[in-house]
């Protein structure tokens, strides 16, 4: 079984070094850092790593947002360039992978380190197509620690899944289902509802470390409330296009 990891990132040189020197040794088969236009070094953390990787340059964006890769890989890291946008930089990636299953993981998510086993355990059932991890973030105490405690349990409960909780998913699962769909807010949500039409997720007890970033930059009260408040109208039928006017990603 190959996995490719798949991390899609946007201004993100703070948090990148810090993530693929941790995934690194975890004996993943390949690593695709998707940048979508970074203004900051993050293209060129591969390099200042000395992790072996290459940049796979792309020609200009074709009318469906994707890229045609120009270059050859790395044998282990490679930097693709792709349009913005977390879910078509996550496409551009998984067009790109060899594996048989991709994992994708936020640029600012650590993995434990028994990740891989964990996700060989998984799909070694009949029937399971992916999974997630659960999620705990750096600051796992007071308002951290009851915060990701209920997007477990909320997962847990429903079924549904954020890219918080690092994704994982069969190959062949992801390309029948047809990757992403191209909005600008909730693919995670949109992939994970269509994957439980079709089998089962596994939500696994093992905990990926996320930051605590976002929910310090507006306050945990209000980015709650705020994210209750986009599910819901998501969950009505408001159209993501329009919910991302309403979310801003902290970086």
């Amino acid at each position: 079984m190959r996995i490719s990891v798949i991390i899609p990132t946007l201004n993100e040189e703070r948090t990148l070094p810090v993530t693929l020197a941790q995934t690194l040794p975890l004996g993943f088969d390949e690593i695709l850092v998707v940048d979508g236009g970074s203004s900051d070094g993050t293209q060129n953390i591969t390099e200042r790593l000395d992790v072996g990787g290459s940049r796979l340059d792309t020609d200009p964006p074709n009318a469906g947002g994707g890229t045609s890769l120009v270059t050859r890989r790395s044998s282990l890291v490679a930097v693709l360039i792709s349009p913005p946008g977390r879910a078509r930089q996550m496409n551009v990636g998984a067009r790109a992978a060899t594996g048989d299953v991709l994992l994708f993981l936020h640029a600012d998510t650590l993995l434990p380190t028994n990740a891989r086993t964990e996700i060989e355990s998984a799909l070694a059932e009949a029937g399971c197509l992916g999974g997630r991890f659960d999620v705990r973030f750096e600051r796992d105490a007071g308002p951290g620690w009851l915060i990701s405690r209920m997007i477990n349990l909320r997962s847990r409960l429903t079924g549904i899944a954020t890219g918080d909780q690092a994704l994982f998913v069969r190959r062949s699962t992801f390309d029948a289902l047809g990757g992403f769909a191209d909005v600008p807010l909730m693919e995670d949500i949109d992939l994970t509802k269509r994957l439980k039409r079709q089998g089962r997720i596994a939500a696994l007890r093992a905990q990926v470390t996320s930051s605590f970033r976002r929910w310090e930059a507006a306050g945990p009260i209000r980015t709650i409330l705020l994210m209750w408040t986009l599910r819901f109208l998501y969950w009505i039928g408001v159209s993501p296009v329009r919910l991302k006017a309403l979310y801003r990603d902290e970086r």
